[in-house]
């Protein structure tokens, strides 16, 4: 089979950071104003208080300082607490294109590559814009791509399942090089309003260039060992919002159920293991063993989580350059997670020096790439 390599990857990074302080302001100011309005409910032992938030809970609950985000006014905004975006015209670049495109530029330069010489696009990102037409499509028309695009979304995981799917189809001889992009826009699926979340999310966009290994000697390229994707029904992250809501009654309230929603420790308890051991195995059925890996690139949504899974891997605590977390800058962006620290924590590996992208969630979803570092 034809082997293939990452030779390039790009990140968009929103200018708009909000940091834990100003979070925990605006929330805290929603908190008191929900108090007040239901003063002699929360008296009378009928309705709970909201508790407050603050920065130091936040970083013990996931290790986040900092988030960047396309809008920051609404979100700070105790009356809206939301981002506010402004509507574009049917004939405008839609907002997640925008993103794309940035990333795909830097991509595309690293790999010393144009738009011509790419056969497909994937969109793989946890919520689209909208249904149809594909996003990626969208991309491939502003970039000028003669070729195929799609979107697809296994949450978190879509960009390692963005992945496989290019690698596949690469080796199979359908496509000489792919562009996947992840444009993340998690802020506008979270509800600020929720203590227990609120500080979960940020926004970004990676993109990844993959091609036949032989027809390149891009510097710094990767050559893909091994794909590997599993899942498991589960619904302890949800989000229901879809073309079904105006069906349901009471489509127009502000439901809960809309936006993204979690069982937290459950997630935690379960995911982990499955997420170690399918590493585990993955090495295990390619002759590699655990002291092999240089670095792990795990998915940005929880230290604790990481750490956990980065110790069960390698049978020993990580030291810090193996597992590298992005996660204090740019919180958790989804699929995009692994894909920044990749980008960002690669250069420093020595050709024939093995690592792993993983990334996972609502599904659950799991996916596995090894990469060795090619010359």
């Amino acid at each position: 089979m034809t082997s293939v390599a990452i030779t390039g990857t790009g990140v968009f990074t929103p200018e708009l950071v909000i940091t834990n302080d100003e979070l925990v302001e605006a929330f805290n100011a929603w908190a008191d104003r929900q108090n007040a309005a239901h003063a002699e409910a929360i008296a009378a032992g009928e309705r709970e208080p909201v508790a407050h938030s603050s920065a130091e809970f936040i970083v013990k609950a996931s290790g986040i300082e900092n988030r960047h985000v396309l809008n920051k006014s609404g979100v700070l905004d105790p009356g809206i607490m939301h981002p506010v975006l402004p509507e574009r015209s049917e004939d405008e670049l839609g907002v997640m294109a925008e993103m794309a495109l940035d990333a795909a530029g830097k991509a595309l330069a690293q790999a010393g590559r144009t738009p011509a010489d790419i056969d497909a696009v994937i969109c793989a990102a946890s919520n689209h814009e909208r249904a149809y037409p594909a996003i990626a499509i969208e991309i491939q028309q502003a970039l000028g791509i003669d070729g195929f695009a799609f979107d697809m979304n296994v949450a978190c995981s879509s960009a390692t399942f963005g992945i496989q799917a290019a690698h596949d189809m690469i080796a199979g001889g359908s496509a000489r090089a792919i562009l996947i992009v992840n444009p993340e826009i998690c802020s506008a699926h979270l509800e600020w309003r929720d203590r227990d979340c609120h500080f979960i999310f940020g926004d970004v966009c990676t993109a990844a260039v993959l091609e036949r290994a032989d027809a390149t000697e891009a510097p710094g390229r990767f050559e893909i060992v091994s794909t590997r994707c599993k899942t498991v029904f589960s619904n302890n992250i949800r989000n229901d919002n879809g073309f079904l809501r105006r069906t349901r009654p009471g489509h127009m309230e502000d439901r809960r159920d809309m936006l993204f929603r979690q069982e937290g420790r459950k997630v935690f308890k379960q995911v982990v293991p499955m997420v170690a051991d399918l590493i585990t195995r993955h090495l295990a059925d390619n002759a590699i063993a655990p002291d092999q890996v240089a670095r792990l690139w795990l998915h940005q949504a929880n230290k604790g989580m990481n750490d956990l899974i980065g110790a069960k891997v390698l049978g020993r605590t990580p030291e810090r350059h193996e597992q590298p977390n992005i996660l204090q800058e740019y919180a958790n962006t989804s699929s995009a997670g692994s894909i920044i620290a990749f980008s960002q924590y690669s250069d420093d590996l020595k050709p024939g020096e093995l690592g792993v992208i993983c990334s996972f969630g609502a599904g659950y979803s799991v996916g596995s790439v090894i990469v060795r570092k090619m010359g």
